[in-house]
């Protein structure tokens, strides 16, 4: 038999119910990581049916829902209740480089998994610089080249100094 030696653990857990404390655990605890081209989420929810979970994404902000229902009745009489039951929620804010049209999510053992895509517009590339020599020979045709050397010729030509 399970017996508790603490006569106030009723009046603190009553307390903690209608207060909350800063040092209750979060009831969705989670660790996010970016592997390649893929951000990460994944939270705690042991116990959770998977029906009852819902993730919703407005802008950059990930609110995930989720109820822990007791798999006991009301007819029994409860020896030790330290799980936490109810509707849990979290909100993430997702920031501007992910692509928030395309998240997978799938629920196993426990553990949400989120993949969030990294989005085009945020991943590294190669910009090419030109010169303006590269710029003249591409942008110009043949007559404006000529044209454009014919200035360049008469503007180098030396004027003779006045005495």
């Amino acid at each position: 038999m399970l017996v508790r030696s603490d006569p106030f653990r009723g009046l603190d857990r009553l307390a903690e119910q209608v207060f909350g404390t800063v040092a209750r655990p979060t009831p969705m605890p989670m660790e996010a990581w970016r592997d390649g081209d893929q951000f990460i989420v994944e939270f705690d929810l042991p116990g959770i049916d998977p029906s009852t979970i819902d993730l919703d994404v407005e802008r950059n902000v990930l609110t995930v829902r989720a109820e822990r229902r007791s798999s006991t009745g009301p007819e029994v009489e409860l020896v030790a209740a330290e799980r936490a039951y109810g509707m849990f929620s979290r909100q993430v804010i997702l920031g501007d480089t992910l692509d928030t049209d395309r998240i997978n999510a799938s629920y196993r053992g426990g553990v949400l998994h989120l993949s969030i895509p990294v989005a085009e517009r945020a991943k590294p590339r190669k910009i090419t610089v030109s010169t303006s020599t590269d710029e003249a020979l591409t942008t110009g045709s043949h007559d404006q080249k000529a044209s454009s050397e014919d200035q360049m010729a008469s503007s180098n030509e030396q004027v003779p100094a006045k005495a």
